[in-house]
């Protein structure tokens, strides 16, 4: 247990600076985001009379518009050959953005808070994970993203705390508790313009320009990635729908966020390990543990009649979460040319984000018309095609994607 203790610290420490720094960002964002996002749902049913429909429409173009935009953003990113200004413009319009959610008096101004909000996730996301694949070395790339993911889910878990701490100081008034999120949007922006630095290898890579030919050099080993990347992103809809399931079953106001704190430290706990675990055995056996996690994490979810099922439920959600999220950008760029890193990032992306939009609204129709039975009974049954989609596409490609430089330890 030492040894491997020691070899953990040691992994850690052979990280790059710039690696925790991102990850560092992605955390006080995050804190700032998933405080305003935790509460949000409730928000707009209690407070602005929303439909399940329209929670669900709501959600599913503000997060496909920040997939979507990322195919932008990450083709740029190739083309200038720099990374950072890119992903600073997008931290910083997310952080402009905030201010929004407490002056909101309509369904329509939340739509419009969302949409900027997730139009800067959208800028800074491929920029910021092929910026991570030039600082990382190959040989610790799954542990590098999953670090940042752990960071950024650990950002995920203080965001709601720090909701449900000022719904207590400000008795429950939301909008306030809005206005908190100001204060570690802007901290991220300032950190990662000061302490982020660009590797200067890559400042001059523009110089060899992108054509739309170009993308013939994404073979079918990206486009399996993009595959399963879409059907896993249809079975999983917005987060929105697992506060909702708590606060239909009785969860008080004041600790709404809490669905959001335990999502988030299960998928925090999980998601460096699970990097690193693929980095050593393969990113396929990884990713069908993070889908077999979703489809039992649906199937407790729709049939939940208590609270601890609900939680239960919603820690299995983290699992997956944490098994998937960061692993699927790594896929990503095992699989693609160096010089087309922001490219591919963006293309796969710009898939999953049209899916996300489908998959929320589609999850908000079915709980309008069938109850919550009805939304996580559909999640269960696309997780389990996307169960049997990865199982299939292993078999027929030997060659699936793996670790760059796989461990013999």
């Amino acid at each position: 247990m030492t040894g491997a203790r020691a070899h953990f610290s040691k992994q850690l420490k052979a990280l790059p600076r710039g690696v925790w720094m991102l990850g560092l960002v992605s955390l006080l964002m995050d804190t700032s985001s998933e405080l305003i996002h935790s509460l949000l749902p409730v928000f707009l049913v209690s407070t602005l009379g929303a439909s399940m429909t329209a929670v669900g429409l709501v959600e599913g173009i503000a997060e496909a518009t920040a997939l979507i935009a990322k195919v932008f953003s990450g083709t740029l990113s190739d083309y200038l050959g720099r990374r950072k200004f890119l992903t600073v413009l997008g931290y910083g319009l997310a952080t402009l953005a905030k201010p929004l959610f407490p002056l909101a008096d309509s369904i329509a101004t939340v739509l419009l808070a969302r949409f900027v909000d997730r139009i800067g996730k959208g800028i800074r996301g491929a920029p910021r994970d092929a910026l991570l694949a030039d600082i990382i070395p190959p040989s610790l790339r799954g542990a590098g993203f999953g670090l940042r993911q752990s960071l950024d889910a650990a950002g995920a878990v203080a965001g709601p705390a720090l909701a449900i701490g000022a719904m207590i100081y400000f008795s429950d008034h939301i909008r306030e508790v809005f206005w908190v999120a100001l204060l570690p949007a802007a901290l991220s922006v300032t950190i990662l313009v000061i302490f982020v630095q660009e590797p200067e290898r890559k400042m001059n890579a523009g110089a060899e320009r992108l054509h739309f030919t170009d993308l013939r050099e994404l073979q079918g080993a990206f486009w399996g990635v993009v595959v399963i990347g879409a059907v896993l992103t249809l079975a999983r809809f917005s987060e929105a729908f697992l506060v909702l399931r708590a606060s239909d079953l009785g969860l008080p106001l004041t600790l709404v966020p809490l669905v959001m704190i335990v999502m988030s430290i299960a998928y925090s706990a999980s998601s460096y390990p699970a990097g690193r675990w693929s980095d050593r055995i393969g990113r396929r056996k990884v990713l069908l543990a993070g889908i077999g996690c979703l489809l039992i994490s649906d199937i407790v979810l729709a049939l939940a009649s208590h609270l601890v099922m609900v939680f239960a439920g919603i820690v299995l959600w983290g699992l997956h979460m944490g098994f998937t999220q960061g692993l699927l950008a790594a896929m990503v760029t095992d699989v693609a040319p160096q010089r087309l890193r922001g490219t591919a990032l963006g293309l796969f992306n710009l898939v999953s984000g049209v899916v996300m939009l489908g998959a929320s609204l589609l999850a908000g129709l079915l709980w309008d018309r069938f109850g919550p039975i009805g939304t996580f009974g559909a999640g269960a049954v696309l997780s389990a095609i996307a169960l049997c989609g990865l199982v299939l596409y292993g078999t027929s490609r030997p060659s699936a994607p793996r670790p760059p430089h796989h461990s013999q330890g």
